[in-house]
């Protein structure tokens, strides 16, 4: 009997041995199973390293696998010189119907600049960042300069996750690619940068069965998917505010049933129609009421558009039927509508504390076309320290409640409001600013 229990933990072992099993995709001798893409810079072995040198007058040059790669665990390590910038590229593509061959989809950062975007995930000749590492200030201390740096990559379904140094750095949820080959990326240099800078790779090693990820944990996720929740986000105790499918969880300020006329659900997305282009009453607000809480939500403008993303929404006070009072995050055309030149110093435009606190400008690479969509973020904290995030950057940082805000709300049209905004929990609300406006993906987490 203990010899049959002995042999059964024995096979047991072994096919958890095998189900985690290793594979190197480097043998330390040869660049045998890689094969160079668009740009010449110079690939090489060196003690039992792949080193990847610049190059002048070349785009950027990718040294990828001749296999393609679904589901995965990716650990490899890395050093570079401080000038340089790189990336891994996973789950990518090289096709001669798309820019003719250019190598294009996800690319894990390595970025050993003062901007410390090591670790977030770029989509290489496609869409542009996805996943910036400001977001998780934790992750974006991992990397470290003129050192070797472990890089850990998990890709299993949608969900890709990063870790360097095994401290999380990022996670993202998109199915737009689900297989491709994986490349080390020497990056093109500028005219005032010197050739024959390099980065060192070693210890390149893939998993792809029996796959085991790690832990969920609190990096913050970025979940390019519609409505959805990933399990790392439910784990860390996000729900949707909207379904996707109907109003449920809403109802307009004011009263008790669903909005009557110009909003609408379609598509996956809950938007107003264009009216007459001012405050008409005809916000929607949740069911429920938040304090300290983490919401995100994506957001899309039509051409001189209007509107706004309001908490702490105070139904007490009587806004002579114009827009519910509360907190608001500004939704706005910048460029076309008059209301960014009015206020102060700015305090009415994209993603500002609406007439209360200007949000810092995003670099023009970082605004989004009229049409496209962007990326929303309010944190109220416990002590009442509020984040406005856009497009993956902190624009907007105040303490509710304070000297200076109470000071801010004094000079302000809030004045007229007892208490503005000062209550323990409130509603939160769209608002019907008489243009078209769309939202999704609307997402909160209680943080008490």
């Amino acid at each position: 009997m203990k010899k049959n229990h002995a042999w059964i933990l024995l096979l047991f072992l072994s096919s958890l041995a095998q189900s985690q099993t290793w594979t190197s995709l480097f043998d330390g001798k040869s660049l045998k199973g890689w094969k160079q893409l668009n740009g010449q810079a110079r690939y090489r072995v060196e003690n039992n390293q792949m080193v990847g040198t610049t190059v002048a007058n070349t785009p950027n040059s990718f040294l990828a696998t001749e296999i393609e790669y679904g589901d995965f665990i990716l650990e490899l390590e890395l050093k570079v010189d401080n000038s340089m910038n790189s990336g891994i590229q996973i789950r990518s593509l090289s096709l001669p119907s798309y820019k003719e061959g250019r190598v294009h989809g996800y690319q894990v950062e390595i970025d050993p600049s003062d901007r410390a975007w090591s670790g977030g995930i770029y989509d290489e000749a496609r869409r542009d960042w996805l996943y910036i590492p400001d977001i998780n200030p934790e992750g974006k201390k991992a990397f470290k300069k003129d050192q070797w740096n472990k890089y850990r990559i998990e890709a299993i379904g949608p969900v890709i996750r990063t870790w360097i140094n095994d401290i999380p750095v990022a996670c993202l949820v998109d199915d737009l690619t689900l297989k491709g080959f994986i490349a080390l990326q020497v990056h093109s240099i500028g005219k005032d940068q010197a050739p024959g800078t390099e980065i060192r790779w070693r210890n390149i090693r893939i998993q792809t069965s029996g796959l085991k990820p790690r832990p969920y944990d609190q990096t913050p996720v970025v979940n390019l998917m519609n409505n959805h929740l990933s399990e790392m986000e439910k784990n860390q105790g996000f729900k949707l505010l909207f379904n996707g499918n109907d109003f449920n969880g809403w109802r307009k300020v004011h009263q008790t049933g669903p909005p009557e006329k110009r909003w609408s659900v379609k598509e996956g997305m809950i938007g107003v129609m264009k009216s007459d282009g001012s405050e008409t009453g005809n916000d929607i607000v949740t069911t429920d009421q938040y304090g300290a809480f983490e919401l995100t939500f994506d957001f899309k403008l039509t051409e001189g558009a209007n509107s706004g993303l309001k908490y702490f929404v105070d139904e007490q006070y009587d806004s002579g039927g114009r827009s519910g009072i509360g907190l608001e995050y500004q939704v706005l055309d910048d460029a076309r509508h008059p209301d960014a030149k009015q206020g102060v110093v700015g305090n009415r435009t994209l993603s500002s504390l609406y007439d209360l606190i200007p949000a810092t400008p995003l670099n023009s690479r970082f605004q989004r076309k009229i049409g496209d969509w962007n990326q929303g973020r309010i944190i109220v904290y416990p002590n009442n320290m509020v984040q406005h995030w856009l497009n993956g950057f902190k624009v907007v940082e105040y303490e509710r409640n304070s000297n200076i805000f109470k000071a801010l709300v004094a000079r302000s049209k809030y004045a007229v409001y007892p208490g503005f905004a000062s209550a323990a929990k409130g509603h939160i609300l769209l608002q019907d600013h008489g243009d078209e406006v769309w939202f999704r993906n609307i997402k909160l987490r209680t943080l008490e």
